[in-house]
């Protein structure tokens, strides 16, 4: 029996990246001889085991046979007669194809160091389109390594092609299509997600509603880039510098998508594409199953950015039915997402990137001075009106207020 250090722990290894979990391989094994040392099998499809102390995976080394269409439709073949370089053999990227011994010596029957050096994330075997999820796995480690140059082969894009073309992406489950994309959003580079689904042709199966947006125009005035494909990605950029929340740049990813079923004869001009973004999100919901917070915020940013970006030219009530409309005072944490997308999205124009945004300190300057309110004070002042009608009339006071001192300061500093 031989144990083998397998996978993103020796890829990121040579990486110099933190290693977050280890997984091993156990060649020349039989289940018993690990639950006999006090290991927990774990899981139905194939021989997982839990070491006793560290409850680090351990799985016997084993082989795959397409069965069926799809992700799960495989006969899993473990035995102890199945080799290391067979183990290797079924994994996706030759970057995630590398082996470690106990004793620091590397296996690398694919290549994998050799990709590491020249950047390229490349398919370790033809067996590469059996299985779909891999086109979404690309995708998402392309978004995870982009920022140190890494690229997709031009090989593996060909057949991430095919795959698209096949039709079994569409057999995936909606839990996988959503951790897939989930993760792209924690990554370095999300927008190299939306790009490599893009070129493989996958984009249009996830998510058709961003992949309708390239090639729509956008008023040059405000959208130098113009095509509003590629502000979205631009935007995406801008939103991973803003911030490492994941619900943020997903927000930012699907702000947009009205814009691609707005009349064509109007264009470039987009009217009323925040309401027409607003119902296409809920087919986005049910495809992906976008948790509830993702999907929340999404659409209050799909909603109500063109306001944000209007907040300095608002009038007091209308301020204060944004800050209603956002749930701002029950959900401040919200809020300050809903800023960062919109600052993502005004910034994410050629040539615009570093922008000011003065609307982000000004609304949260607004939410500020309502929250100053004391309820049981102006409560007590007036018993007249309902209580909710009080308190709204008080924030609505503090607000003018704020947006009086706001201008003025600006006009001595002009």
């Amino acid at each position: 029996m031989k144990i083998y250090l397998v996978g993103g722990a020796v890829r990121d290894s040579l990486l110099n990246l933190p290693i977050k979990d280890k997984d091993y391989v156990v060649v020349g094994a039989e289940p018993q001889e690990l639950l006999a040392q006090g290991y927990a099998q774990v899981g139905k499809g194939f021989p997982v085991f839990l070491h006793p102390e560290t409850k680090q995976e351990f799985a016997l080394a084993r082989l795959e046979r397409k069965t069926a269409p799809g992700h799960t439709g495989f006969e899993i073949i473990s035995s102890k007669d199945v080799t290391l370089e067979e183990d290797l053999s079924r994994r996706d990227l030759t970057i995630n194809a590398i082996a470690q011994t106990e004793d620091g010596e590397l296996v690398d029957p694919y290549g994998g160091q050799h990709d590491i050096d020249e950047k390229v994330l490349r398919h370790v075997s033809p067996a590469f389109v059996e299985d779909p999820l891999r086109v979404l796995r690309v995708a998402r480690f392309a978004a995870r390594f982009a920022h140190l140059g890494f690229t997709v082969a031009a090989e593996t894009m060909a057949l991430m092609q095919e795959i698209s073309r096949s039709g079994e992406i569409e057999l995936l489950p909606k839990e996988r299509l959503w951790s897939e994309t989930e993760l792209a959003m924690r990554a370095a580079t999300p927008a190299a997600y939306v790009s490599v689904l893009k070129e493989c042709g996958a984009l249009e199966i996830l998510l058709p509603e961003v992949m309708r947006l390239f090639g729509v125009p956008q008023p040059e005035k405000y959208h130098p880039e113009i095509d509003t494909g590629l502000h979205i990605l631009l935007s995406l950029e801008q939103a991973a510098k803003l911030s490492p929340d994941p619900q943020i740049r997903y927000a930012v990813l699907v702000h947009d998508i009205g814009k691609g079923i707005t009349d064509p004869a109007k264009w470039p001009s987009h009217v009323g594409h925040e309401q027409l973004g607003s119902t296409l999100l809920d087919g986005i919901n049910k495809r992906l199953k976008v948790p509830n917070d993702y999907a929340a915020l999404a659409a209050m940013v799909c909603e109500h950015h063109t306001k944000m970006h209007r907040a300095l030219e608002l009038k007091p009530s209308s301020i204060l039915k944004l800050l209603e409309a956002l749930d701002s005072f029950r959900r401040p944490e919200r809020f300050e997402k809903f800023l960062i997308a919109c600052e993502a999205d005004a910034r994410g124009r050629t040539g615009l990137e570093e922008r000011r945004y003065p609307q982000h300190d000004y609304l949260r300057g607004a939410l500020t001075a309502a929250n100053s309110v004391d309820a049981k004070t102006v409560l007590a002042k007036n018993s007249e009106l309902a209580p909710q009608d009080v308190i709204r009339q008080a924030r609505l006071e503090t607000v003018k207020q704020f947006v009086t001192q706001y201008k003025e300061s600006e006009a001595r500093n002009a």
